[in-house]
């Protein structure tokens, strides 16, 4: 394959990167997500209580890490710098 020159790379790269952003512009923003794998986490460690009260604490601690991962990858926000933005 034959080398381009820097020029014609550079302007290839900012054609591409402005395509992108308004293909990405244009896009329609997505649907929010549905909290329905709260629901179920929360119903199995109702469950998990009532079944095996000794492993309840274990089970509850696994809910609620998955629920705040969930619901903050729900939101769309991002973790930067001890902040969500």
């Amino acid at each position: 394959m034959s080398e381009l020159d820097p020029r014609l790379r550079d302007e290839i790269d900012d054609q591409v990167a402005e395509a992108l952003d308004a293909y990405f512009a244009e896009r329609r923003p997505r649907r929010p997500r549905r909290a329905w794998p709260v629901v179920v986490t929360v119903a199995l460690g109702v469950a998990t209580t009532w079944l095996a009260p000794g492993a309840a604490w274990a089970a509850w601690l696994a809910i609620a890490v998955t629920n705040v991962a969930w619901l903050i990858c729900c939101t769309g926000r991002e973790w930067q710098g001890g902040t969500f933005t």
